[in-house]
């Protein structure tokens, strides 16, 4: 994350430009010197390599380019605060903040730093944990408050959990919802289904309540991201299915989640 973004305000760093400067500012209280910009890359270049493994590298591109291109806008352009109150400023930005973040992450990238060490560990256990990520700035900014004093660091702090929780809100690429549909064309729905999408799916014989009539109830688990075109596919293979959508808070077993590239 790029420490412009919190200049008009004010605002102290976090993640791992938080890391450099504060690993900087330390040494300074000993007469020694930290250069910040060798200790983002020391710190970035590893995760980042980390990640081009584990998630892809085209992400990991896209990624760091993201995180070039902002450095680059915000030396070209000189943002002033919108409001003439801080916590507008804060809770404002946080937002939008929050909200690129997310746009990113749907475009199969991210803003580097800390955001990577998120998504890994989100691919390898299937949670999305901003939270933990959150409450690692929390300690952070913790620290600059007891060493160079509160007041902004509570701005920030409240910065942070502003932007996550935008990116809580838009951000639903691990959430899992259960589709239970009812259909009178179980055989094409499945073989349709099967035949683009790599998650299981059961069906189980039923008789319509009011009609009386045989049909077929199928039970499949998928990513939230995944629902409308999933939807739609079954609605042109039959335009009278009923797809029942149920959000999933605990699933065990196998589930195929589709690559970041």
């Amino acid at each position: 994350m790029s420490s412009g973004v919190y200049k008009p305000a004010n605002l102290l760093s976090s993640g791992f430009t938080g890391v450099a400067i504060l690993i900087d500012k330390i040494a300074s209280l000993y007469g020694g010197n930290f250069s910040t910009s060798l200790g983002m890359l020391a710190l970035n270049i590893p995760v980042a390599l980390l990640c081009s493994r584990s998630i892809g590298k085209w992400f990991t591109f896209y990624s760091m380019l993201q995180v070039f291109l902002a450095s680059f806008f915000l030396k070209v352009f000189h943002f002033q605060p919108l409001f003439n109150d801080v916590l507008l400023d804060v809770v404002f930005g946080g937002f939008l903040y929050g909200l690129s973040i997310a746009i990113a992450l749907r475009g199969n990238a991210s803003t580097g730093g800390t955001d990577f060490i998120a998504l890994y560990v989100s691919n390898k256990t299937g949670k999305s944990i901003w939270e933990y990520v959150f409450a690692g700035n929390v300690v952070i900014l913790c620290i600059f408050g007891a060493m160079f004093g509160w007041l902004y660091a509570g701005y920030s702090i409240l910065f942070q959990f502003v932007s996550t929780k935008a990116i809580s809100a838009f951000h639903h690429r691990y959430e899992r919802v259960t589709l239970q549909i009812t259909t009178s064309r179980a055989e094409p729905i499945i073989r349709e289904y099967v035949s683009r999408y790599r998650h299981g799916i059961s069906c189980v014989n039923a008789v319509g309540g009011y009609s009386h009539k045989e049909m077929f109830l199928l039970h499949t688990v998928v990513s939230s991201y995944e629902v409308g075109d999933i939807v739609r596919l079954m609605r042109e293979v039959d335009r009278h299915v009923i797809v029942n959508m149920i959000k999933t808070e605990n699933f065990y077993g196998g589930f195929y989640r589709e690559p970041m590239e």
